[in-house]
Order: structure tokens, then sequence, then C-alpha cells
């Protein structure tokens, strides 16, 4: 079975962007172990906010890989670079699981992560921390949700003061 990958950045205090949705204070100096991670990856799912942010980027932001948006008003739609749908996120994303294939990055944002933490489908939680404090903003996990233990499986700390964290369920 393929593994469902939140690889996500946040802030001290836990905001995946800024109040106006900026992500400008994200580190981009180097690669943060990002090329390694998407040689794993074959399929990303994301919410519609977080795919208009990624569109910012350049080209096609999701290059050989297989896109899926959550969205209420495009399902059914595609783009140049991915398909929207729309309906039960935790169904959707346990279809995919089981089809043949690599990993499947979970990109975010918080409305498409809160029902698939719920259902217990996150596999591994690949979270960078950003030394900043926002203050306000879009919460990395939006409440109300039920507690969750995880296991640790690593730290590790880059010289620029960006430190990875990663847990599996």
């Amino acid at each position: 079975m393929r593994k469902l990958i939140l690889f996500i950045a946040t802030s001290l205090d836990g905001y995946i962007a800024g109040p106006k949705g900026e992500i400008d204070w994200l580190f981009t100096d180097q690669d943060y172990g990002y090329s390694e991670f998407y040689a794993t990856i074959d399929t990303v799912v994301m919410g519609r906010k977080t795919y208009d942010v990624s569109l910012s980027f350049g080209e096609n932001p999701y290059p050989g890989t297989q896109a899926f948006v959550f969205s209420r008003t495009r399902d059914g739609e595609r783009d140049d670079h991915a398909a929207f749908v729309s309906g039960d996120i935790p169904s959707f994303v346990r279809t995919l699981k089981v089809q043949p294939g690599r990993n499947i990055w979970l990109a975010g944002g918080g409305e498409i992560i809160r029902p698939l933490l719920q259902d217990d489908l996150i596999d591994e939680f690949r979270i960078f921390v950003h030394p900043i404090v926002l203050g306000s903003g879009v919460p990395l996990f939006p409440a109300p949700l039920l507690m969750k233990k995880l296991n640790f499986k690593e730290c590790h700390a880059f010289g620029t003061g960006l430190v990875r964290l990663t847990y599996e369920r």
C-alpha cells in the first residue's frame, strides 16, 4: 500500500501561511531535502487554496506527478497541471492508497489535512518548522481535532535554524 506523507512547512507557532495567505517567510535558500522526497512520490493531493499558491512558483509546480485538487466549485474540471475533485476526501485518498505507484504527497492545506488526520490516513508527517513566529494566519491543524499520538522517527536541524521533524502514524 502506498503511503500518504504530509510534507509541509510551518512557523514555530503552527501556521502554514500568514493571515492573508502569505508565504514570503518560507526559506528558499536551499533544497532542504525536497528533491530527495519528490523522487519518492508520483501523486500529489491538496486543497484549492494551496494549489492556487503553488501556481505562483513558476511553470508546472508538480511535474511528473498526478495532481488532485479538492475544490467545492471546480469538481470534474482539469487544467494543465491537475484534476479537480470534490466529495469525501478520506474515501478518495483510501482509493489512491491501494492503487499501484509510489508515495502520495499531502501538500496541504489545513482543511484537507484535518479529515485525513481524523480518519488516520496520514502515514508520515514531515514538518519543517521555520524559526519565525507569525502570530496569526492559516493553522497547520485547524480545530476541532481529536487527539492523535504519533511515533517519533527523526529530527534534523539545518544550519539556518529550520528544523525537520518526522513522525509516523
